[in-house]
């Protein structure tokens, strides 16, 4: 028995696209010899559908979709997930399911069982666990298919009271299956890899697993779908960020010879490059939008973001402004116009003084006798985000916001200024691995000037500011906000590790009071194991201090 894995890019609620899509590699997949073919999880109306799932018409156009796939399944049987109706009148309306198609008929239903409810999943919110457990036979061999989630509690401390194979493993199949919607962070492709080894290994069956590629706004799916052999032995092992179609012969699988890894894993830092390209390229063309325009001030997160831009989208369609303030030096300007030279977008020298003087002049009466203060650099960086936005509006450009994660987490940014956008391009990247993938941007040649890399950061809001006049050292930092963000510790596990008591109490006051700017900010691209966003979902009231 041939099986074919369908690795695509799926359009949530784009039922056209994605039944093409599906049709056209059903005919691909029998062109090169395959008895099967198998899809993603919820591959007919893309992952995550969230509220969509609500609407039954949405439901019934998966259902439409599904019976016109079936069409096309003859000389080859096909598996593809979707949500179907629970014809129960107990529990959730919906199951995450996969139908098994055969000779243009649904043959078999298989649905998920473990739903899980923690990081960026809500799926207990939408779908009934299933209960009943059945392999198919096809073409002689029963085929223990499972959905995801539904591999995952194999660890030694298990998430949910049920797995899934323990059931299927009674019933004597010769393979397992998998297909998955497994969003990416950078630390999660040796994770993925070793639960899939485990089953392997624990249930001696060769294992096919699925995973879909691209990106649904902030949530980024790498693909890696994967190929074992009854000892855990990884036997191939498809493209990262891109769509693939590979058949494998389940008879052959210790012959299979690995035909896409590399020897190493891909650093963290270039597999974060390829997802925040793939990030933004998903956003614009998903949302039907082609231009893109940001403020570039000369430091390093904005240039990250412009040279991001312009490898996704052309640079002829990037926009870069450049918004010098009364503050800004001259080789800010001049390290802005070194990048927007080097890579070839447009740009725009629109100076902000005139603006910020003139909101000085109209609150002169209400601010007399005080000090200027923070109040007067926010006006300057709302001024830029006014300019922004007026671009934006006049030419049909969407805003990329430029704020980094360490930023992010402490509140180092103005609301309605700098940190506004449509889709944070950087918001999930610490400020040191801005600076790791500056220098992976320019392994092949200056990209991002070396002068914008090397020098203090700076808001330049006013005379002579650094970023470390008002935050501790970045590598302190971000290891302080990785210890709690990233894995949760509270201060006091922080503190035991050798960091300094009073600065850990700061940082991590600084987070907790910087919850509501974050719930105003745009959805921010996931790259790591907890992103700001639907991953981190905290009170803005709260005085946990953690």
């Amino acid at each position: 028995m041939k099986i074919a894995l369908a690795q695509l890019n799926y359009h949530i609620g784009n039922f056209e696209q994605n039944t093409q899509r599906i049709i056209e590699n059903i005919t691909l997949a029998k062109a090169k010899g395959a008895d099967i073919v198998v899809f993603a999880e919820l591959a007919i109306c893309g992952y995550p559908a969230r509220d969509f799932l609500e609407f039954s018409e949405f439901i019934s156009l998966c259902e439409e979709a599904a019976q016109q796939i079936a069409k096309h399944c003859v000389d080859i049987a096909c598996i593809v997930g979707l949500p179907i109706k629970n014809e129960v009148l107990e529990g959730k309306d919906l199951y995450n399911a996969a139908y098994f198609i055969e000779d243009g008929k649904i043959k078999a239903i298989t649905k998920k069982a473990l739903l899980p409810t923690y990081d960026v999943f809500d799926e207990y919110r939408y779908f009934e666990p299933n209960t009943k457990f059945e392999c198919i036979e096809f073409k002689g061999k029963k085929i223990a298919l499972t959905i995801c989630e539904d591999l995952w509690n194999i660890n030694d401390n298990p998430l949910y009271v049920s797995c899934p194979m323990d059931e299927l493993i009674k019933q004597s199949p010769d393979v397992m299956i998998n297909i998955a919607a497994s969003p990416f962070n950078y630390r999660h492709d040796e994770d993925r890899i070793q639960i899939l080894a485990d089953n392997a290994k624990k249930y001696k069956l060769p294992l096919f697993y699925v995973n879909q590629v691209g990106a649904q706004t902030e949530i980024i799916f790498d693909g890696g779908s994967l190929v074992f052999d009854e000892t855990g032995e990884v036997k191939a092992e498809m493209k990262y960020f891109e769509e693939d179609l590979q058949v494998f012969d389940v008879d052959e699988i210790q012959n299979v010879k690995n035909k896409y890894p590399q020897p190493d894993r891909a650093s963290d830092i270039t597999q974060i490059h390829d997802a925040l390209i793939m990030g933004i390229q998903d956003y614009f063309r998903k949302s039907g939008f082609s231009k893109a325009v940001l403020g570039l001030s000369g430091g390093i997160d904005s240039a990250i973001v412009c040279a991001l831009a312009c490898r996704a989208l052309g640079a002829e369609n990037v926009m870069a402004v450049l918004m010098p303030s009364k503050y800004s030096s001259d080789h800010s300007v001049k390290d802005a116009l070194d990048l927007v030279n080097t890579i070839g977008c447009k740009h725009e020298i629109i100076e902000i003084k005139e603006a910020a003087n003139a909101f000085d002049s109209m609150l002169a009466k209400p601010f007399t006798g005080l000090a200027a203060n923070l109040t007067e650099e926010n006006i300057q960086a709302r001024c830029r985000g006014i300019v922004l936005m007026a671009m934006s509006n006049k030419f049909g450009y969407i805003l990329l916001n430029t704020s980094n994660k360490s930023e992010c987490a402490v509140g180092y940014g103005t609301l309605y200024g700098d940190m506004c956008g449509a889709i944070g391009v950087i918001g999930d990247v610490y400020k040191t691995q801005i600076f790791e993938l500056a220098r992976y941007i320019n392994k092949d040649g200056e990209v991002i000037p070396e002068n914008t890399i090397v020098k203090p950061p700076s808001a330049e809001l006013r005379p002579d500011q650094k970023d470390s006049d008002s935050l501790p050292d970045y590598g302190i930092l971000d290891q302080i906000l990785f210890q709690h963000i990233e894995l949760q510790k509270g201060s006091k596990a922080i503190i035991a590790q050798g960091f300094d008591e009073a600065l850990v109490q700061r940082i991590l006051k600084m987070v907790n009071l910087a919850e509501f700017k974050r719930y105003q900010t745009p959805p921010i691209l996931r790259v790591s194991p907890k992103a700001f966003g639907m991953g981190r979902r905290m009170p803005i009231v709260g005085k946990y201090m953690a």
